[in-house]
C-alpha cells in the first residue's frame, strides 16, 4: 500500500469546547489532598493559531515511526510557518505529499524519514518541491 496524506480543512466556525482538568496531570505519585477544578477548553484556540492557513491531514504509512507518529494519527499543519532546518514537514514532492523531516544542509535539502526501513531523499532541481507546510500539533489515539 503506497503512503498517502489526506488534508482536510478545520472547521472553525463553531468552537469546540470540551471538559478540561485544571490539575496538572502527574506521572509521579498523585496527591490526594490537591483539588480538582474542570474548566472548558476550545480545541479550536488552543490548536489553530493561523485559521486561513491551518489544515488537518491524516497519516497513511509507517516511515514516521520512530518520531512516534503513526498509521492514522492526524497531524495540525500550518501553512504559514517558516520552514527551517528539523522541522517536521508536510511536503509537496513529484505530485504527491510526504511526511518527513527537514534537512537543510547548505544548499542541499534532504527530506528524511524515521524509520530505518527508509532512505532519506535528496531534494535535486529536478524535482518539482515544496514545503506546503509545517506540524504544529500531533493527535493520536492511545
Amino acid at each position: 500500500m503506497k503512503p498517502r496524506i489526506d488534508i482536510f480543512l478545520p472547521e472553525t466556525e463553531k468552537e469546540i469546547w470540551v471538559k478540561y482538568s485544571e490539575t496538572l496531570v502527574k506521572a509521579g505519585f498523585p496527591s490526594p489532598a490537591e483539588d480538582h477544578k474542570e474548566i472548558k477548553l476550545d480545541l479550536n484556540k488552543e490548536l489553530i493559531k493561523n485559521p486561513a492557513s491551518t489544515f488537518f491531514a491524516r497519516v497513511s504509512g509507517e516511515s514516521m515511526i520512530n518520531d512516534g507518529i503513526n498509521d492514522g494519527d492526524i497531524l495540525v499543519i500550518d501553512k504559514s510557518c517558516e520552514p527551517s532546518d528539523g522541522v517536521l514537514a508536510v511536503c509537496f514532492l513529484d505530485g504527491e505529499f510526504t511526511l518527513k523531516r527537514v534537512r537543510i544542509r547548505e544548499k542541499e535539502i534532504y527530506l528524511t524519514p524515521a524509520n530505518p526501513k527508509y532512505k532519506a531523499i535528496k531534494v535535486t532541481e529536478d524535482n518539482d518541491f515544496s514545503i506546503w507546510g509545517i506540524v504544529k500539533y500531533i493527535i493520536k489515539k492511545v
